[in-house]
């Protein structure tokens, strides 16, 4: 099929929102298109290796669960996924969250905990499903962004805190900040000094050439493309140099600690046994990840789709996940999500279609069968070299600041929950931080504002009499409610609208102004039913304007407009005309 222009961007567009099944349903996908995602495949699966055992280390899981992550995940949602960047695979959130659920259940690394986390991934995929069937991708909107940058920025520092056991040496006893720092505190004396060198080297090259290698590579001729694309490759080049020189230099014997030996090829798909104690435990923690992984996903998938004006369809997005996290369970690994700096990556070097999370499972997979034996000598502090490098650019202090300034309920909820991660744990943390966010939306939205409004001179517009010069009516009273009719402030307008009557005896309309209502509830209704009685009695009319169509159909609905004392204008303007 030969299209070209606009066409084929609409036409392949649509066939995105259908996953990698719409591109040959459409007969879009050609040669030129497998030629990019295939060279994409093969730069992010180099960065995976580093990154999927890193974030195994962090899960508490055998290093070889990173890989498992790697393949059938993201394989899974390159077929029902919407997003043709998204790489989906073990990531850093996901991780701690995966170690927080289950830590104090079994012990980290063990059978039963391997078989814990395989059962978190199920659930979680199951739950994704279910959001997804139920067209439920909107609970990930109660994580509002100041809740999420708190979570992630928090969730960052202690994780950061919790890989110092891997560059010093020192045991750590994971939990809250304070438990890190007492534990850090405790075990200084069992400092390793060549752990803390090689771990220093790690740090300093990982910091650098995140911050300034594509700069030094620019000034030598690259292009920023590529600059940029190989200063993102550096963890694979440090993985080589590491694992050669603690091999050359036998740094093992010395009392650095190597990956060891990894398990060759796939494991047997498997289930774990289920007991209802057991889901009933790990349930909320597995509703927590699928919400946050959602969340974090999306929004990666919609910045790059809309980079290439393209739409990403949310429920669809639910499907891939789910999946994705069910063929996790099925490969003995754990939850997984989309990633952004694998994203990242993914986008730069070229990536078009799903079809590059094929290959790149591909890449895995051929990874795990012939190069895990090369992994040996790869020392764990380089690991935790690279966990704290990734982690350290997620940790965003100065919203804090410009939200104090912008928003201060806002604000409290993103100090709620960063307080309430770092003392009182991820997932009282993260409760707390939503409880705050809710509790400051229903504060706002119980005092609306409602402002006295006069007609600018000269003019068809209506505006604030407390920030204009405007023309005002003795006999009429027009008053703009800004904020949706509901429980929580129908009250509150009742009150201002029956002040704002007492103070004019001469008064016989009341104009309420509605083109900031979005929605009225049944306490909105029975508030306008009792005014339209109120005022009747003191001898003045309630009109309604500029009321939104949906609000108008559901008045309509209880005939409230046919027991309205006046009447239901079009426009604030046509209301003054036709009763001065």
């Amino acid at each position: 099929m030969k299209q070209h222009g606009a066409d084929f961007k609409t036409l392949q567009g649509t066939a995105m929102q259908q996953g990698l099944w719409g591109l040959f349903r459409h007969r879009i996908y050609n040669l030129a298109m497998l030629r990019q995602d295939a060279t994409a495949a093969l730069i992010v699966s180099l960065l995976l290796i580093p990154q999927s055992l890193a974030y195994a280390l962090l899960a508490g899981l055998p290093l070889q669960a990173g890989l498992y992550a790697s393949i059938l995940p993201a394989m899974a949602y390159a077929l029902f996924g919407t997003s043709g960047v998204l790489a989906v695979g073990p990531v850093a959130i996901t991780s701690l969250l995966t170690f927080s659920a289950l830590s104090p259940l079994a012990m980290p690394g063990s059978a039963e905990y391997v078989a814990l986390a395989i059962l978190l991934a199920l659930l979680s995929g199951g739950c994704l499903l279910l959001m997804g069937a139920l067209r439920m991708g909107f609970l990930a909107n109660f994580l509002s962004h100041p809740v999420m940058s708190a979570f992630v920025s928090a969730s960052a520092l202690i994780i950061l805190l919790g890989q110092l056991k891997g560059v010093t040496g020192i045991p750590l006893q994971s939990g809250t900040l304070q438990t890190l720092l007492l534990s850090f505190y405790h075990g200084m004396g069992t400092l390793h000094l060549n752990t803390l060198l090689l771990s220093s080297f790690f740090l300093a090259f990982l910091y650098w050439a995140r911050h300034s290698m594509a700069g030094l590579l620019m000034k030598y001729g690259l292009s920023q493309s590529a600059a940029n694309l190989t200063s993102r490759m550096a963890p694979m080049l440090l993985l080589l140099v590491a694992t050669a020189g603690v091999a050359f230099f036998k740094l093992d014997q010395a009392g650095i600690k190597v990956v060891g030996e990894l398990p060759i090829g796939l494991p047997l798909l498997q289930l774990p046994s289920i007991t209802a104690e057991v889901l009933l435990l790990l349930l909320p923690m597995a509703v927590m990840i699928s919400l946050v992984g959602f969340a974090e996903s999306v929004a990666i998938a919609r910045t790059f789709a809309a980079r290439r004006r393209q739409q990403v369809n949310s429920n669809r997005e639910l499907l891939g996940l789910g999946v994705a996290n069910l063929a996790a369970g099925l490969s003995a690994s754990f939850p997984v999500t989309g990633g952004l700096s694998r994203s990242v990556v993914n986008h730069d070097a070229g990536s078009i279609t799903p079809m590059a999370s094929i290959l790149t499972g591909l890449g895995m997979l051929l990874v795990l069968f012939f190069l895990t034996g090369w992994l040996y000598y790869l020392p764990q502090a380089m690991l935790s070299a690279v966990i704290m490098v990734a982690v350290f650019s997620l940790i965003d202090w100065k919203q804090l600041p410009y939200l104090w300034r912008y928003s201060r309920g806002d604000a409290l909820a993103w100090l709620a929950t960063a307080m309430g991660v770092l003392f009182l744990g991820i997932e009282l943390g993260l409760m707390l931080g939503v409880m705050v966010s809710l509790a400051s939306w229903l504060a706002k939205n119980s005092r609306p504002h409602v402002a006295v409004v006069g007609r600018l001179p000269g003019t068809e517009h209506y505006r604030n009499v407390q920030r204009y010069d405007v023309e005002l009516h003795p006999s009429i009273l027009s008053l703009r409610i800004d904020e949706s009719l509901m429980f929580a402030n129908a009250q509150e307008v009742e009150q201002r609208v029956l002040d704002e009557v007492g103070q004019r005896p001469e008064l016989q309309h009341v104009i309420l102004m509605g083109s900031g209502i979005n929605h009225i509830d049944a306490s909105g209704v029975e508030v306008l039913e009792q005014l339209n009685r109120l005022l009747k009695e003191q001898g003045v009319l309630l009109h309604l304007s500029e009321i939104k169509g949906p609000v108008l159909d559901r008045l309509k609905l209880i005939d409230f407009p046919k027991h309205l004392t006046g009447q239901v204008f079009l426009t604030q303007h046509q209301a003054m005309q036709a009763l001065s």
